[in-house]
């Protein structure tokens, strides 16, 4: 018979084999539930068009309004502002030490263009959208909501997830453009109206450096971003369990997720779409 020490070695050696276990079947899960939302997406565009509307409503202006319960609008078009401002005023410091502030409307074209949009803007709709998501499929999971489409022959998958996701690739659009908008006017307003620099100057080798391709590939990097933030979480909301603490444990994990894989597929997107060495359009370089 085995003595109770010994059954006490035995559950602590096999402590961390439960936790990598454990932690291989969660990733498991959020991959099919990954796959599973990725497919359904045809069907929940054919099948559930309206509330696919309604989510795109809610996605893009808030509750009632562009201001009410903080549009996502509103939030970008603020965050742009404020990091394009710290990037104009490094950009100018920057290469006043060298001597070329000259090319100060370049760096802000590329800067703004192919990084600080796309990522402004997936941030944005991870905190405002994404949480949201989170919170609003864990509560129905919790209250057996879901359990209870599942029963009446409603496929809760492509309905509450598929739906999401597509509102939220489909309004990033018009909220990425504001926000680009946004980072284009505060970079020159820093660079030309505080920090005294041509504004000619500026504007000519701005022009030269953006290009359509470039807006091309930001818009790509955005709608990609969208899928993937909806995607994070609305697989936490879905598998979230342990009743009111679960959902805001769930959410929180959700958006260190999700802040996390946009920060790596803006290094791999960076380097699929313009290359491991980049050219400027333009410039010949």
């Amino acid at each position: 018979m085995i003595s109770f020490d010994t059954r006490v070695r035995l559950r602590r050696a096999v402590r961390p084999v439960d936790a990598v276990y454990g932690g291989l079947a969660d990733v498991g899960r959020h991959v099919t539930f990954f796959w599973r939302t990725v497919v359904s997406l045809p069907y929940a565009l054919t099948r559930y068009r309206r509330h696919v509307l309604t989510q795109i409503s809610e996605v893009s202006f808030g509750t009632n309004s562009l201001l009410s319960g903080g549009g996502t609008i509103g939030i970008v078009f603020a965050m742009s502002l404020a990091a394009a401002m710290m990037l104009g005023v490094e950009t100018q410091r920057g290469l006043e030490l060298i001597g070329m502030t000259t090319f100060s409307g370049m760096l802000s074209a590329i800067a703004n263009t192919r990084e600080l949009a796309p990522v402004v803007v997936a941030i944005a709709l991870a905190a405002k959208v994404g949480t949201g998501f989170t919170a609003q499929l864990g509560a129905m999971r919790i209250s057996d909501e879901i359990d209870a489409l599942d029963s009446m022959a409603v496929r809760s998958i492509p309905f509450l997830a598929g739906t999401r996701v597509l509102a939220a690739m489909v309004c990033v659009l018009p909220i990425f453009m504001i926000g680009l908008l946004a980072s284009y006017l505060s970079t020159r307003m820093v660079i030309v109206f505080w920090g005294g620099a041509s504004a000619g100057t500026y504007d000519y080798f701005f022009h030269l450096a953006l290009s359509p391709e470039d807006l091309v590939y930001a818009a790509i990097k955005a709608i990609v971003f969208a899928g993937v933030v909806a995607l994070v979480h609305c697989s936490y909301g879905y598998l979230a369990s342990g009743g009111p603490a679960g959902v805001g444990q769930a959410a929180g994990r959700a958006l260190r997720t999700a802040i996390l894989a946009i920060g790596v597929l803006d290094v791999l997107m960076t380097f699929a779409l313009w290359g491991l060495v980049p050219t400027i359009p333009g410039m010949g370089v």
